[in-house]
């Protein structure tokens, strides 16, 4: 398994940020723009446990995953959001958020995942994966929370 664990701060209020990651899909497709369309195939009173259907778009190949939540807390200074899911039938994906407000207009935000090879041979593939991907991420919800923060978007 190899795990990335990354930190960037932003200059947005926590809720801002907060709503890419637990609103709408529209909201969602601003800083994961390959993501097509997400249903929900089980939803649970508590959060955890529920499932969404979500359609990914890379070039142009489509695929579907189904999404857990693994962990849900949304409170006013401190937000979690932990999902897993099975990637090409090969790896199993977990992708933890955690926003940390630092002051009304400043949130830090953590992003964690892991990565579990599901097949013996793929191993070898994780030795040479860096964590550019985690870095991008964080660098996109970055730019998107603070343009529209400012009104520039």
């Amino acid at each position: 398994m190899k795990k990335w664990t990354r930190e960037i701060e932003i200059n947005a209020p926590i809720e801002q940020v907060w709503k890419f990651l637990d609103g709408s899909v529209e909201n969602m497709q601003k800083i994961m723009p390959q993501v097509v369309e997400q249903k929900p195939v089980k939803i649970t009173e508590e959060v955890v446990g529920s499932v969404y259907r979500q359609t990914y778009r890379e070039g142009k190949r489509t695929e579907e995953y189904d999404i857990e939540t693994l962990e849900y807390l949304n409170e006013t200074n401190e937000k979690k959001l932990k999902v897993g899911f099975i990637l090409a039938k090969m790896f199993d994906i977990t992708a933890l958020y955690e926003l940390n407000k630092i002051n009304d207009n400043r949130t830090s935000f953590t992003y964690t995942v892991t990565s579990r090879p599901l097949k013996w041979f793929l191993k070898l593939l994780l030795v040479f994966a860096t964590d550019k991907v985690v870095v991008e991420f964080l660098d996109r919800v970055k730019k998107v929370a603070e343009a529209e923060t400012s009104g520039s978007v």
